[in-house]
C-alpha cells in the first residue's frame, strides 16, 4: 500500500477522502493547505498527492507546479467545479487525473488504485522490452526515462504512457479511445479530451521545431520519423 498526501482546506473532505484511502489499506499524511502540502511533500516524499485546487495562499494548482520542478509523483486534482476549462488547467500543470466534488469514496479509491497500478506498471516491463528507439527518440521502460535527441525530457507517469504506446507501433494512427484503453488500461475514467492534454504537453517538453507526436486529423495522433 501507499504513503498518500492529501491536501484540502474543507475539513469535512478531507476527513472523508483520508478514511476511505486508509480503509483501502494507504498511510495519508493531511494537510490543510498550500504550503503545508508542499513541505510535506518535501518531507514525507508520498507516492501520490490528492491536491483541492481551491485552496487558501498557494492553490492547487501552484502547488502541483512546484511539486513538477522535482517530482513526478502522480497527482490526483480535487474541485468543486464541474468545468472543462478547470480539467484543462489542472491536467496542463502536470496532473494526472481530476475528481469533481461530490465524488463517492468507492470512486476516489478506484481513480488512486488505477493511477498506482500504472506507476507499478511503468517499473515491471519485461527487460527485452525495456528499451525502445525510434530515430532521435529513445525511451527506457525499466529505467522509466525518455532521451530525445540527446537530451532527457521528463515526463510524468501518464505522459509517460502515452509515449510509450505511440512507440510501441510507429507509423501507426492511434484513434483517442485506442489511447486510453492501451496507455491507461488500468483506468475506465479518462475521457479522450484527456489525452488531447497530456498530448499538449508531451509535445511543450519535447522543444522541438519537428513535433515527434503528429496530429491525424479526423482521426487521432502517431509517431512521426522523429528524424532533423
Amino acid at each position: 500500500m501507499a504513503t498518500i498526501l492529501v491536501a484540502d482546506d474543507d475539513p469535512h473532505i478531507r476527513e472523508v477522502v483520508s478514511f476511505a484511502l486508509e480503509s483501502a489499506g494507504h498511510s495519508v499524511i493531511a494537510r490543510a493547505d498550500g504550503q503545508g502540502a508542499l513541505t510535506a511533500a518535501e518531507e514525507k516524499t508520498p507516492e501520490l498527492v490528492v491536491l483541492d485546487i481551491m485552496m487558501p495562499g498557494l492553490d492547487g494548482l501552484e502547488v502541483c507546479r512546484r511539486i513538477r520542478q522535482r517530482s513526478q509523483v502522480p497527482i490526483l486534482f480535487l474541485s468543486a467545479r464541474d468545468d472543462e476549462i478547470d480539467k484543462v488547467i489542472g491536467l496542463e500543470v502536470g496532473g494526472d487525473d481530476y475528481l469533481t466534488k461530490p465524488f463517492g469514496k468507492r470512486e476516489l479509491v478506484a481513480r488512486v488504485k488505477a493511477m498506482l497500478r500504472r506507476v507499478e506498471a511503468s517499473k515491471e516491463a519485461p527487460n527485452q522490452n525495456a528499451a525502445k528507439s525510434h530515430g532521435k527518440l529513445r525511451l527506457d521502460a525499466e529505467r522509466f526515462s525518455v532521451i530525445w535527441k540527446g537530451e532527457p525530457v521528463v515526463l510524468t507517469v501518464t505522459e509517460f504512457g502515452v509515449l510509450e504506446t505511440l512507440l510501441g507501433a510507429p507509423g501507426k494512427v492511434f484513434t483517442r479511445a485506442e489511447l486510453v484503453e492501451r496507455a491507461y488500461r488500468f483506468d475506465n475514467h479518462v475521457t479522450e479530451r484527456t489525452i488531447d492534454t497530456h498530448v499538449k504537453r508531451i509535445r511543450k517538453k519535447f522543444n522541438a521545431g519537428q513535433e515527434p507526436i503528429e496530429t491525424v486529423f479526423g482521426l487521432g495522433y502517431r509517431l512521426g520519423s522523429c528524424e532533423d
